[in-house]
Order: structure tokens, then C-alpha cells, then sequence
């Protein structure tokens, strides 16, 4: 089937998303009438001008009637998340007259909540500016295809799939409709609750506001060059962990706790991982700072707790310039790459991973001590699951697994062959797997003054980790061997 066709069957719905996104994205503007920044707005309606223009003109492709392929889905979904760091970068062009590349570095930063900036000057960038990369994170978190399908009045079997291709699989209501709009209602009352919670500390209303939507988002955006060494504020730091880590965990069960359903919470082993890295790796690097990297207790305990939960949720915050030894950089790194949850705003390989593939290394060894022909059942979340089901699901995990892994191998020989550096390489490391897994948090090897080799090859990390591998993939093999897709009826 010829590429331009296949891509034109799913062009009605991405079209669709587009329009709502250029709906949504005329939100900032309302900052830029409070604080009467009018030379931001050309920067900012051209946002919603072309997401609104691109989304009429490709929902009316004219398409044949195809049954998708998932392949299709996660393809579009590819694009989509190409599209949206294009247009999202046009104010940054417009207003900061920043380059094409640095401009799609940060928005690209920004919608795969990962928090990386180009950004020279943060404390005297516009306000309008500053709120419009928190609410990319924002957006970018719960997902902007799952934004787009809650939007919708219907639920077909494109709308489930283009679901599932943005890393998610909830399934809590009749329709991903429904399910979308949940989401977002709990994503919402938690954005403003928080708020509230955060303001506690003293901070103003302008930025407890913006550090809630880019923690709840697991983003890591800040208002000042210091980050949050510019506050200086226990208290602040101490509000912001829980935050990071609702955000990190799966909002399914957030709504499983608004039906009434508190055990699930509790009981659910994908938060009592997370829950313990967090805990126990706080620990350890705490205990590191304070003994081998000589600080004091307080402050090895305050650095420590606030950069471990940063780092295991994926939001990329931090208090310290992390200049340590390597002992605690390395437990941060693997930290980062496992993430939070699926099903969250988090990046990295996903704790869920983690789980079942421990699972299945118990499997296979009850499976070798086994005596005679004894069958070994292979249980997940309380359940026997089929032998067949179990293998193809459990080299489907370990298949991403290792395809993370490799493309931070590869990522590392490309950096350090493109650009030599004084870096260390776990240091070159620390940072791409922060950019792969979304997280942000940099020793300084990632500024405005990198090489712009090395921004591409980060702007790429920070996409394909988003959409965690396959969906690129899928995109990059359609291209050179063509999609398929059923003609319906057929």
C-alpha cells in the first residue's frame, strides 16, 4: 500500500487533534493580557493559528474506508509529537529570536516533559513565555492525543488505538472518550489543589502555580537560570516531592480512589516500587553525600531526598548542581532510566517494565529447577496467565528494555565522537538518560552553548523516549517498506 494513502487514512483524526489543540493553546493568552505583554502577541496566536489551520486542512485528505493497523496509529502518533515541537517552537523564534534548533529544542523539552532549556536568560524572558513552556509540560504530560480523543464525541476503533500508541492502557471506562475525560478532570483538580498545598510555602501565586503544573507533570521547567537553588526554600522542596511523585504514579488509580476504591492504591505494586525506590535511594544517596562527598547532614539529607525523588519520577527538579562523586550520579541514573509508572506523566523504561520483567526471571528459573514435566504458571497482578500469552508478552518487555539501552549505547559513542568533551563519560551518560527518559535533570553538558550535533541528537532522545521506542521505529520502517491496512469489510 502507497505510504501517502496509508497516512491519509488516519488523517481525519489528527486533524481533529490539531484543531483542539489550537483551541487549548490560546490558554496563554490570557497571561499575556494580565501582564500587558503585547509585543508577545504574534509569538503567541500563531500557536493556535496554525495547529487550527493544519488541522483543517488534513482532516479533509480524502481517504479511502481502511480498518487501521496499530502500526498506523503508532505511526501518526510519531508525527503527531514531530508536529507539535515544530508549531510549539514558533514563539520562541518569534519572541526570543532564538535559532530553529534551539527553539525546537525547547519545545520538544517541553511537550516530552523532559526540561532541558536553550533558554540563555530565564529571569528575563516574558512571563507569557515562561507560562507557555509550563503548559507544554503540562499538556505534554497527561498526553496530547489523549487530550485530543477526550475531546471527541465519539470512540472508534482509531481513537483506541492512536490511545494506546501514547504509551497508555486504560481501560476504566466504556470508551477512551470517557476515559480521556476523566483523566484530565483528576489531572485538573490535582493541578489546583496542589497549587494551593504549594503555596504554603510563601512563594507567590505566579509561581507555586507553574512548579505545580511542571512537578504534577513530571516536567521539570523553572522560572529563574538558578532553578530551584533560586528559592532556597526547604519548605518549597518538601511540597514539591509529593507532588512529583502523584505525578509518577497511575492516574487510574486516582480514579479508582474518586469511586471509592482505596485498597487498590495501597495494594498496587507498581506504587510500592516506585514508593521504595524513592525512599530507599534518598537513603543511600543521602548517606553518600554526607560521607563521601563531605557535606553536611542537612544539607546531604535536603539535596538528597528532593534530586532521588526528582530523578525516580522523571521531573528533572533540582537543588544542587549535582557536582558529586560518582556513586550518587550513578544510583540517580538508574533511577531515571526506570522511571514512573505507565499510565502517568512519567518517563524512563516504566517501574511497570521493572516488575514484569523480574516476574519472568522467576518464571524462567522455577521453570529450569523444575522436575519432569511440571508446568509452571506464570502469575501477574494476581492472574495465571496463558504460556503463550506470557512468552510473546514477556519478550515484547525485554525487547524495549533492551532497545533503551542500546540507543543510549549508540547515543553515547555518537556524542563522544562528535563532540569530545571534559566530561566524564558517566557523566555523558547521566545526561542522555535523562534526556531519553524524560526527566532534565543536567550536570551543565546540555546548554545553549552545545554543539548543535549534539542538541539533534538529544531533541531525538527526548522524542523517541516519549513514545518509548516502537512508535519511531514503526514510523521510520513505514517509510522505507510501506504500512498496511485492511480495506473495511474485508
Amino acid at each position: 500500500m502507497k505510504r501517502l494513502e496509508t497516512l491519509a487514512i488516519i488523517a481525519h483524526d489528527m486533524g481533529i487533534i490539531f484543531e483542539y489543540l489550537g483551541v487549548i493553546t490560546l490558554l496563554p493568552l490570557i497571561v499575556l493580557l494580565i501582564f500587558g505583554e503585547r509585543d508577545m502577541l504574534v509569538p503567541m496566536v500563531s500557536v493556535p493559528l496554525i495547529f487550527v489551520i493544519l488541522g483543517l486542512l488534513i482532516s479533509r485528505i480524502p481517504t479511502r474506508e481502511y480498518i487501521p493497523q496499530l502500526s498506523v496509529a503508532l505511526a501518526a502518533a510519531a508525527l503527531i509529537w514531530v508536529a507539535i515541537a515544530f508549531v510549539g517552537s514558533i514563539p520562541f523564534v518569534l519572541g526570543l529570536q532564538m535559532s530553529w534548533t534551539d527553539s525546537i529544542f525547547e519545545a520538544m523539552s517541553g511537550w516530552t516533559d523532559t526540561g532541558y532549556t536553550m533558554i540563555r536568560t530565564v529571569d528575563s524572558t516574558p512571563k507569557t513565555l515562561l507560562f507557555w513552556r509550563s503548559f507544554m509540560q503540562w499538556m505534554g504530560g497527561m498526553g496530547v492525543i489523549a487530550f485530543g480523543i477526550a475531546m471527541l464525541s465519539r470512540s472508534g476503533l482509531m481513537q483506541h488505538q492512536l490511545y494506546r500508541s501514547e504509551g497508555r492502557s486504560e481501560e476504566l471506562m466504556p470508551s477512551v472518550v470517557s476515559t480521556g475525560r476523566r483523566m484530565w478532570v483528576i489531572y485538573v483538580f490535582l493541578t489546583l489543589l496542589f497549587t494551593g498545598i504549594v503555596m504554603l510555602s510563601g512563594i507567590p501565586l505566579w509561581d507555586a502555580f507553574n512548579l505545580t503544573m511542571v512537578s504534577i507533570s513530571t516536567g521539570g521547567f523553572t522560572l529563574h537560570n538558578a532553578g530551584m537553588s533560586f528559592y532556597d526554600n526547604a519548605i518549597l522542596e518538601a511540597l514539591l516531592i509529593p507532588v512529583m511523585i502523584v505525578g509518577a504514579l497511575p492516574f487510574k488509580l486516582y480514579f479508582l480512589m474518586y469511586m471509592g476504591k482505596i485498597k487498590p492504591f495501597f495494594k498496587d505494586k507498581v506504587v510500592q516500587l516506585i514508593l521504595a525506590l524513592a525512599i530507599v535511594g534518598s537513603l543511600v544517596v543521602s548517606l553518600d553525600l554526607y560521607i563521601f562527598n563531605s557535606l553536611p547532614l542537612e544539607r546531604a539529607a535536603r539535596e538528597g531526598f528532593f534530586c532521588t525523588v526528582s530523578a525516580v519520577t522523571s521531573t528533572g527538579l533540582q537543588n544542587s548542581d549535582l557536582h558529586w562523586f560518582a556513586g550518587p550520579l550513578i544510583i540517580l541514573t538508574i533511577l531515571m532510566m526506570i522511571g514512573g509508572a505507565s499510565g502517568s506523566t512519567a518517563g524512563g523504561i516504566k517501574a511497570n517494565r521493572v516488575i514484569l520483567g523480574y516476574e519472568g526471571l522467576v518464571w524462567w528459573f522455577r521453570r529450569f529447577f523444575s522436575r519432569g514435566k511440571t508446568m509452571i504458571p506464570f502469575r501477574h497482578e494476581g492472574k495465571v496467565i496463558p504460556k503463550k500469552i506470557t512468552e510473546v508478552e514477556l519478550s515484547k518487555n525485554m525487547l524495549i528494555i533492551v532497545l533503551w539501552v542500546l540507543t543510549i549505547f549508540v547515543a553515547t559513542i555518537l556524542a563522544l565522537h562528535l563532540a569530545p568533551t571534559d566530561f566524564e563519560t558517566h557523566e555523558v551518560v547521566f545526561e542522555e538518560v535523562s534526556a531519553m527518559g524524560n526527566n532534565g535533570m543536567s550536570l551543565g553538558y546540555m546548554t545553549s552553548d552545545s554543539p548543535p550535533t549534539i542538541k539533534w541528537i538529544f531533541i531525538f532522545l527526548m522524542w523517541i523516549g516519549r513514545l518509548e521506542i516502537i512508535p519511531v521505529l514503526i514510523l521510520a520502517m513505514g517509510f522505507l517498506t510501506g504500512f498496511e491496512a485492511r480495506v473495511r469489510g474485508k
